[in-house]
């Protein structure tokens, strides 16, 4: 189990590799605005060394690159990793659909596409990707992904699954405040329309579990016009 002074998990890093500066930008700050960190190279020879140097949770990878295009790289990458990959391009041959599974990528996307398709996409790899981690104690407060399960000074909580996402995210992240828009992106697998208050009706009944438990300030703060902060 973790320590009270183990960091929270990081954000997901995504590396992307597209030779299109505006659109490298734009997919950036929709990925910025999900959560994630962002790194961008737009030369092929520079994707292999950018994932030795620093290996990303996912690549984001076009086809159609200057100096190695994208299925070059994929074959050396799966050479020595199984690192989650999406290609992008705007060669849409059925040819190159394929070759472009066959080397192991987990998905594709054809341009022009919504920087929120991609998103999305990625959110749904990360999440087949996804290791499930140790559980993590912010004492009095721990949270076991691997049983979704919760507990508040050694008393388990009765939580929803999407009061446990909810409290999961927060806690991840101490002093991190999140806007209504993030936690809702993260509360349902249906990816139903709702919206802003459905959190903070879900904030209200979290914290009052919480306080059935134990009478002290409030673990989960509102920051007036921004959103949520966990105070851990």
């Amino acid at each position: 189990m973790m320590d009270s002074h183990t960091p929270a998990s990081a954000p997901a890093h995504i590396l992307i590799v597209e030779d299109e500066p505006k659109l490298a930008a734009l997919l950036g700050d929709y990925l910025k605005a999900s959560g994630y960190t962002t790194q961008w190279v737009a030369n092929g020879l520079d994707a292999i060394p950018a994932i030795r140097t620093r290996e990303p949770d996912l690549l984001l990878l076009d086809l159609m690159l200057p100096g190695r295009d994208g299925l070059e790289i994929c074959r050396e990458l799966r050479s020595f990793s199984e690192l989650p990959l999406i290609m992008m391009t705007a060669r849409v041959e059925e040819v190159d659909r394929l070759l472009g599974l066959e080397l192991g990528a987990d998905d594709y996307i054809c341009k022009p596409y919504s920087p929120r398709e991609v998103v999305a996409r990625v959110k749904a790899v990360l999440r087949r990707n996804r290791r499930t981690p140790p559980p993590v104690s912010l004492h009095p407060l721990v949270i076991d992904e691997a049983s979704w399960s919760a507990s508040y000074h050694g008393i388990s909580l009765d939580l929803t699954p999407v009061e446990f996402r909810l409290l999961r995210t927060l806690a991840h992240a101490p002093g991190r405040v999140f806007s209504r828009e993030q936690l809702l992106d993260g509360l349902y697998d249906d990816h139903r329309v709702v919206t802003d208050r459905t959190v903070d009706s879900h904030i209200k009944n979290l914290r009052r579990k919480l306080e059935q438990i134990a009478l002290e300030p409030a673990l989960i703060r509102s920051i007036y016009g921004v959103g949520y902060r966990f105070e851990g």
